[in-house]
């Protein structure tokens, strides 16, 4: 996932809204299969892929998580396959983020550079505080 933008679909097999998806959703995978800077794929949060569920606050499927991988938001679009592909095609380019700190505006890229330069011990205080 380094240096693209994702969009994932979190899912469980048994769940019937997934099952309804799929076929839309694969057809949204295929389409940017080949893509440089973007990445659709889905999660199965049943198998070991549970943790990148949990860390990423999944509490119902399918949860649809769009954007740096390092800061995924919500997806609250609709769920055909002509409105996941417009989002998709809108939505998933590089972005501002610290592994593509060049497409940042100078307050936000000052800020990344800030925080980047701090140390753990630092960072942690900041982030505590």
């Amino acid at each position: 996932t380094t240096g693209k933008t994702v969009f994932l679909k979190f899912f469980a097999p048994w769940c019937g809204h997934c099952k309804k998806l799929k076929p839309d959703w694969d057809k949204l995978m295929d389409a940017f299969a080949d893509s440089e800077t973007a990445l659709v794929a889905d999660v199965d949060c049943t198998t070991d892929a549970k943790s990148i569920c949990d860390a990423n606050g999944v509490k119902g499927y399918p949860t649809l998580k769009y954007g740096d991988p390092n800061n995924l938001q919500d997806y609250k679009g609709g769920r055909d396959l002509p409105t996941l592909t417009k989002f998709a095609e809108e939505n998933l380019k590089p972005m501002c983020s610290p592994s593509n700190i060049d497409l940042c505006d100078a307050e936000t890229k000052a800020e990344i550079e800030k925080f980047s330069s701090m140390s753990d011990e630092d960072l942690n205080a900041a982030i505590a505080e």
